[in-house]
C-alpha cells in the first residue's frame, strides 16, 4: 500500500476502539480458502453491515448464494492477479469475542456528533423555503413564515431575524426624475469634483471633448470630432476660444516700494521685463517674465508668469495680479487662502492652551482630508512667502476670476458683436434687492461716467481693426458690459469686421499708434465686493427664459432696462508671435477676465458667433507654431518641468513594455541611449568634459563611425587614438557598430558616469541652467543666422550691432555658463517628420560636402549597434523559467535551495530587451555623429509646410559647432528620431 493510501486509511481509522480484538487466525470464508486478518475496525463494521443486511432482507436463499459466489469469484480473480486489489481487504465473518462498551461508545460519539451537525446545518446558501420540493413552494413563503410547514417555521424566523441585523443601510436608487432635479444634480456634481475641480464650462466640455485630470482640475484635452486642421484655420483666419480659468491668480497688496523691493529679488533685468517696467507698473500693459528663487539667478528657475498692476488711484498702496500655471503653483507660490494659514496658527495656539475647545477644534480641523494631506506643504510655503516677500496682504483668487482666450484675427470682431457696453443707470430698479447698486453709485460720479464713455468708444473702435496684432502688445482695456445673454442671436453666425465704417477714421489710427490711455485700463473687477455682488445677484436662466416667453413677438429683442445685470470685465491683448521674421503677429488675440458665476453666460454667446473651441492640445499647438516654450513641457530646469519629464518617461516606458519584443524598437541597436527622457544633465556635463579635455575648439566633428566613443573616451581624449588603431576598417564599421559592454561603461570617467535627473528623472535641483539672457541670445542668433551670398553675414552682423565670432568673444561666455542649454527651433530642409526626444547632432565635413554636391541628399545613416544586453536578458529569462519550474515541484517554504536563485536574479531585474541598462555612457559621442541636444516637441507644421522641431542644445556644443562650420553652412544640423537610423538635415535658428 502506498504512503498516501496509508495516510488516508489511518485518518479513517483514528476513531476506532482499541479494545476490539479478533482471533489470530481468521475462520473459513464462504466458498473456501482463507485470507489474512483485516484490521479490527474494518471487521467490526463489515460484520455489523452484513448482519443488518441479513436481518432486513429476508429473501430467497438462491440470491444470497449467488451474492457470495460472485464475491468468491472476484476474490479468487484478485488473488490470481497478485494479491489485494486497490488496497481493499476481504471481510471476516467472525464476530469479536468481547468489546469494551464505554470505549466503543466514546469512539462513536464523535461520528454521531458530526452526523448531527451535518444534518442540522445547511450545506448551501439557500433559504429554508428554498429547500422544499418545487411543488410545495409558494411565493408568499419568502415574506410570510406561516406559509411554511410547521417544522420549518422556527428556522425561518431565525433566518429572518438574522437577515435584519446583517442588512446594511443601503440608499435606495432614486428615479431619473429625482436625480435630474436641480438640487440633486448640484449635490452630485459637488461630490464628483472633490478630487478634481470642475470649471464652469465643464459639462459643456464633457459632452464634446476628451477629458483629462491634470493639476487638480478636470480639463478638456481635445475635441471628439476631427478638428485638427479646422482649429489651425480658426487660429489663422477666424477665431479660436479657450477656457484658461484653471490658471491660478495670486493677488498681492501692499505699498509699492516694498512690493517692488521684494519682487526684484526673484527676477532679473537680464532676461527682459521686470515688475518695475514703467509701462507695466502704470497698469496700462500686461507683462511676462521668468521667476527665480530669491537672489539665485540664473539658477533655481521657478517658472514663467504674467502679471498685471492695478492702475494708480492716488494712494500709496498698490494691487498686483500674478497669473501662474497650476503645475507651478506648488513649487514657488503657495496659492492657498489666507484663512488656512491664520486658522492653523489660531488652532495651534488653542491646542497649546489647556482649554477643551482648543483641542477639540484642532483635532476636528486635522480630520479634514484635504487639509490633513496638504497641511505641511501649505504652512511652510505660506510662511516662506511671507518671510521672503514681507507682504502686507496675500490672497488667492483662483476660480474667482475666470479667464477666456480668443485667438485669431477676428477675435475683436467676436468681442464687439457679443458684448455691449453697459448703459448709465442712476436709479435702482428695485429697492429691495442689491442688483446693480454698485453701478448706480458709480454712475452718480461724473468722472467715472466720462471714463466709462471713453472706454465704450475705444471698445467700439476695435471693430474697425483688421487684427489684434495691430494693437500694442499687452494692451489692457477695462470695461463694464451688460448681460450678454440679452444679445443672443437666433442662430449661429460668423462675426466679421466692418472696415468701411472705420476706414478713414483718425481715431483708429491714433489707437494703432498710441494705444489705450492709462485711465481706460481701470476696471471694477479689481474690487472684491463688487465681484461678489455681481455673482450673487445674477439673473437665473429660468427667470430669463420666463421673460422671453412673455414677449409679444417671439424671438424679438429682450429689453430688461434697469434690471439688466452690469458685469465688470478686463480685456488684455495677446501679441502672438513676436520673435523671428516670418509670420509676425500670428496667434494674436484677446484675454477676457470675468467674475465667477458668469462663465456660461459669456461662453454660449461666444459659441454662437462662430468661434471654434480648443483644448489643451490646441494650446500646445498654438505655442508650437509661435515657437515659444510651453509650460511645463519646455522648462527642464524648473521642478515642474522635471516632474513632467518623469511622468512622461513612466507613461512611455509602460507603453513600451506592453508591446512584445518583436513588435517594438530595439533602441540599443539603434544607438538611442535614452528614448523616453532627455538626459540634459549628462549632456551638459559631457560637453564640459570635452571642452576641458581638448583645451579649446580645435578638433572637428568625427567624420567616420569608427571615431565614436569606445569605453567612454571622448573624441579629444588621447586614449581614443589607441582604440582607433585597434578598430576595424571603415567599411566593416559601417555594417555593424560595436558598442562597449556595460562593465566598461560603468568604469568611465566621472564626466560620463555621473548620473543625475536627466538619466532617471529624479526630481532634484538641476545642475544645469537654461540660458535666458536676451543679450547673449541675440549674439548667438546672429552667429547661427542662415547665410547666402557674398559678405551678407558681415552686413547682417553690422546691422544687428553684434560682434564677429572670435575666441575672445565666446570663451568668456563658456567660462560663465559651462553647463547651459539654449532654446532653439529647427526646420527640416527636405522630407522628414521630427518626433519627441529626437537627437540633434553635428554634421561631419563629409556630410556637408555631400550636401553641397547633391542638393537632394537627405542625410547619412547611423550604423547598427550591437545589443550587449541581449545575452543577459536571455539568461535572466532562463533563470526565471528554472525558478518557476522549481516552484511548481516544491514550494519555497520547503525548498531552501530556491532562495539563492531569487538573489541571483535580483541583479538583472531592471533589464529590458531593447533598452540601455545601468549608467549611461558619454551621450555626446555614443553614435557616429556628435549629439548636440534633443527635441522636446516636433511635428509637421501646417504654417510652414515642412517638419519643424523645438528643443534645447548645449551652449558649449553650439559654439563648438558654429566655430568649426564653414561660413556658408552655419546653423546646419542633423536630426534623428529615436526609432530610426536615418539622419535628416535641418536649419537651426534662435529667435529672440
Amino acid at each position: 500500500m502506498s504512503g498516501a493510501r496509508e495516510k488516508k486509511r489511518a485518518k479513517k481509522m483514528r476513531n476506532q476502539p482499541a479494545s476490539v480484538t479478533l482471533p489470530a487466525e481468521p475462520g473459513p470464508v464462504a466458498g473456501g480458502g482463507s485470507r489474512a486478518c483485516p484490521p479490527p475496525g474494518t471487521a467490526v463494521r463489515a460484520r455489523c453491515q452484513q448482519q443488518k443486511f441479513s436481518n432486513q432482507s429476508a429473501g430467497p436463499s438462491y440470491r444470497k448464494d449467488q451474492y457470495f459466489s460472485k464475491g468468491q469469484n472476484r476474490g479468487e480473480r484478485s488473488r490470481g492477479r497478485g494479491g489485494w486489489q486497490g488496497g481493499h481487504q476481504s471481510v471476516s465473518e467472525e464476530m469479536p469475542k468481547y468489546i469494551t462498551v464505554s470505549t466503543f461508545a466514546q469512539a462513536r460519539a464523535a461520528e454521531i456528533s458530526a452526523m448531527l451537525k451535518a444534518v442540522s446545518q445547511k450545506s448551501s446558501n439557500s433559504l429554508v423555503f428554498q429547500t422544499l420540493p418545487r411543488h410545495m413552494r409558494r411565493r408568499a413563503m419568502s415574506h410570510n413564515v406561516k406559509r411554511l410547514p410547521r417544522r420549518l417555521q422556527e428556522m425561518a424566523r431565525k433566518e429572518a431575524e438574522k437577515a435584519v441585523h446583517q442588512k446594511k443601510e443601503q440608499s435606495k436608487t432614486k428615479c431619473r426624475k429625482a436625480r435630474r432635479r436641480h438640487i440633486n444634480l448640484v449635490a452630485e456634481f459637488n461630490r464628483r469634483q472633490r478630487k478634481n475641480i470642475w470649471l464652469e464650462t465643464h459639462i459643456w466640455h464633457a459632452k464634446r471633448f476628451h477629458m483629462v485630470k491634470k493639476w487638480g482640475y478636470c480639463l478638456g484635452n481635445s475635441p471628439t470630432e476631427k478638428s485638427y486642421r479646422a482649429c489651425y484655420r480658426a487660429m489663422t483666419k477666424h477665431c479660436l476660444l479657450q477656457d484658461l480659468s484653471y490658471y491660478c491668480c495670486l493677488e498681492l497688496k501692499g505699498k509699492e516700494n516694498e512690493l517692488l523691493k521684494q519682487l526684484a529679488r526673484i527676477c532679473s533685468i537680464d532676461t527682459g521685463l521686470t515688475f518695475q517696467e514703467a509701462s507695466c507698473l502704470s497698469g496700462r500693459f500686461e507683462g511676462s517674465l521668468n521667476l527665480y528663487r530669491a537672489d539665485r539667478y540664473p539658477e533655481d528657475m521657478l517658472g514663467p508668469v504674467t502679471f498685471i498692476w492695478k492702475p494708480r488711484d492716488g494712494s500709496e498702496n498698490r494691487q498686483l495680479w500674478i497669473w501662474v500655471h497650476p503645475a507651478l503653483k506648488q513649487v514657488f507660490f503657495p496659492i492657498y487662502l489666507n484663512s488656512y494659514f491664520f486658522m492653523y496658527c489660531g488652532l495651534l495656539m488653542l491646542k497649546r492652551s489647556s482649554g477643551k475647545y482648543g483641542r477639540a477644534g484642532y483635532n476636528t480641523w486635522l480630520q479634514e482630508p484635504k487639509v490633513a494631506r496638504l497641511l505641511l506643504g501649505k504652512i511652510m510655503c505660506v510662511v516662506q512667502l511671507h518671510i521672503h516677500l514681507k507682504l502686507s496682504c496675500f490672497s488667492d483668487r483662483s476660480m474667482e476670476i475666470l479667464r477666456y482666450r480668443l485667438i485669431g484675427p477676428l477675435s475683436h470682431s467676436v468681442l464687439t458683436e457679443t458684448l455691449k457696453a453697459a448703459s448709465v443707470q442712476t436709479e435702482m430698479a428695485d429697492s429691495e434687492t442689491e442688483l446693480n447698486n454698485w453701478w448706480v453709485e458709480n454712475c452718480k460720479d461724473s468722472e467715472k461716467v466720462s471714463l466709462h464713455q471713453c472706454q465704450s468708444a475705444i471698445f467700439e473702435l476695435l471693430e474697425g481693426i483688421s487684427s489684434p496684432s495691430d494693437m500694442p502688445p499687452g494692451t489692457i482695456l477695462g470695461l463694464t458690459v451688460g448681460d450678454p445673454r440679452v444679445n443672443f442671436p437666433k442662430k449661429k453666425t460668423k462675426a466679421m469686421p466692418d472696415f468701411e465704417k472705420y476706414q478713414d477714421n483718425d481715431k483708429v489710427r491714433q489707437l494703432y499708434l498710441k494705444g489705450v490711455p492709462v485711465d481706460c485700463a481701470h476696471s471694477f473687477i479689481w474690487d472684491h465686493n463688487i465681484c461678489k455682488n455681481v455673482t450673487e445677484n445674477k439673473i437665473s436662466e429660468q427667470d430669463l427664459n420666463h421673460m422671453r416667453a412673455q414677449l409679444l413677438v417671439p424671438g424679438s429683442h429682450l429689453d430688461l432696462g434697469p434690471s439688466e445685470s452690469k458685469i465688470p470685465i478686463l480685456l488684455v491683448q495677446q501679441p502672438g508671435k513676436m520673435a523671428g521674421e516670418d509670420r509676425p503677429g500670428w496667434g494674436s488675440g484677446w484675454d477676457i477676465y470675468l467674475p465667477k458665476g458668469w462663465g456660461m453666460a459669456f461662453w454660449i454667446p461666444f459659441i454662437y458667433r462662430g468661434v471654434r473651441v480648443g483644448g489643451l492640445q490646441e494650446a500646445l499647438k498654438h505655442s508650437e507654431y509661435q515657437r515659444t516654450p510651453h509650460t511645463p513641457n519646455d522648462f527642464p530646469d524648473c521642478q515642474a518641468g522635471m516632474q513632467f519629464a518623469k511622468e512622461l518617461e513612466t507613461s512611455l516606458l509602460e507603453k513600451f513594455k506592453r508591446r512584445p519584443p518583436a513588435k517594438r524598437a530595439n533602441y540599443v541597436k539603434l544607438g538611442t541611449l535614452s528614448p523616453f527622457i532627455c538626459p540634459w544633465g549628462q549632456l551638459t556635463k559631457n560637453w564640459e568634459g570635452r571642452m576641458k579635455a581638448s583645451g579649446g575648439f580645435l578638433c572637428p566633428s568625427s567624420p567616420h563611425p569608427d571615431c565614436c566613443t569606445t569605453g567612454g573616451q571622448t573624441l579629444c581624449d588621447p586614449r581614443a587614438e589607441a582604440v582607433r588603431e585597434a578598430s576595424p576598417e571603415p567599411g566593416e564599421a559601417e555594417e555593424t557598430m560595436e558598442v562597449t559592454s556595460s562593465e566598461g561603461a560603468l568604469k568611465t570617467e566621472d564626466v560620463t558616469s555621473t548620473q543625475d535627473f536627466g538619466e532617471r528623472g529624479e526630481t532634484k535641483t538641476s545642475d544645469f541652467i537654461v540660458l535666458r539672457s536676451e543679450k547673449l541670445l541675440m549674439q548667438l542668433s546672429a552667429w547661427c543666422y542662415p547665410t547666402a551670398g557674398k559678405d551678407r553675414r558681415i552686413r547682417l552682423i553690422s546691422r544687428l550691432g553684434q560682434k564677429e565670432m572670435t575666441e575672445d568673444v565666446f570663451l568668456p561666455i563658456l567660462m560663465s555658463y559651462p553647463r547651459a542649454l539654449v532654446w532653439v527651433n529647427l526646420s527640416l530642409l527636405r522630407k522628414g517628420n521630427p518626433e519627441l526626444h529626437a537627437m540633434i547632432c553635428i554634421p561631419t565635413e563629409d556630410d556637408l560636402l555631400h550636401l553641397s554636391k547633391d542638393k537632394l541628399f537627405c542625410g547619412p545613416q547611423e550604423p547598427k549597434h550591437r545589443d550587449i544586453f541581449k545575452d543577459k536578458v536571455q539568461k535572466q529569462k532562463e533563470e526565471k523559467k528554472k525558478k518557476k519550474k522549481k516552484d511548481n515541484v516544491k514550494s519555497l517554504e520547503s525548498d531552501p535551495a530556491g532562495i539563492p536563485d531569487e538573489e541571483a536574479t535580483e541583479d538583472h531585474e531592471d533589464l529590458i530587451l531593447g533598452l540601455w541598462s545601468g549608467a549611461l555612457p558619454d551621450v555626446t559621442s555614443h553614435c557616429s555623429r556628435t549629439v548636440l541636444g534633443y527635441v522636446t516637441r516636433g511635428d509637421f507644421s501646417l504654417a510652414t509646410g515642412c517638419g519643424e522641431a523645438l528643443g534645447f542644445v548645449s551652449l558649449t556644443g553650439l559654439i563648438y559647432m558654429l566655430h568649426n562650420q564653414p561660413a556658408d553652412k552655419k546653423g546646419l544640423v542633423l536630426l534623428r528620431t529615436p526609432a530610426s537610423l536615418q539622419y535628416r538635415f535641418a536649419r537651426l535658428n534662435i529667435e529672440v
